[in-house]
């Protein structure tokens, strides 16, 4: 088995680091959704169709999770995220691409999980009272929870290189 820089490439540095890629080609790919996919999230690859989540749809979600949540969540994304959605959209785009791409090469993979996690829990908490399926959101969750826990580009990443540079230290 090989060991690079604190994680071994056939054991669990392994798994993370596709864990790692996966969720960051999921965060790129919503984020570039966000940036291409004005009219509608579907696309239609020939072989296979599929829905990313557009600036319209994360709209759309947001108006859906606040609508009836407790408060500050409620006025914190009905008066301030979606009363300046033009700013807001762009700046969710933003962050979803530069999570995504973090997380996709292992540069800074902490932070790279953390953005997600800050993104997206708030969401989570809004739509805890609205029945959805107990574990819609949490599959999400848990995974970016551990890839901030565990330092996932150390394998097949750029943290390789830049862990040992600044002693080991987060988000490396």
């Amino acid at each position: 088995m090989t060991v690079v820089a604190g994680g071994s490439v056939g054991g669990l540095g392994g798994a993370f680091a596709a864990l790692r890629i996966f969720s960051g080609v999921v965060w790129l790919s919503n984020g570039l959704a966000k940036v291409f996919l004005h009219d509608s999230s579907r696309v239609d690859w020939g072989f296979v169709e599929f829905n990313l989540i557009n600036q319209a749809t994360a709209r759309s979600l947001l108006e859906r999770a606040s609508v009836d949540t407790w408060q500050p969540l409620r006025s914190i994304y009905q008066d301030f995220v979606l009363g300046n959605w033009g700013f807001f959209a762009w700046f969710l785009t933003v962050a979803e691409l530069f999570a995504g791409m973090l997380l996709v090469v292992g540069f800074a993979s902490r932070l790279g999980a953390i953005i997600p996690l800050l993104l997206i829990g708030p969401v989570w908490i809004m739509m805890l009272p609205k029945g959805l399926y107990l574990w819609e959101y949490p599959n999400e969750l848990v995974p970016l929870l551990l890839l901030a826990i565990v330092p996932s580009g150390r394998v097949f990443g750029r943290d390789r290189t830049l862990a040992p540079r600044f002693g080991g230290r987060w988000p490396f």
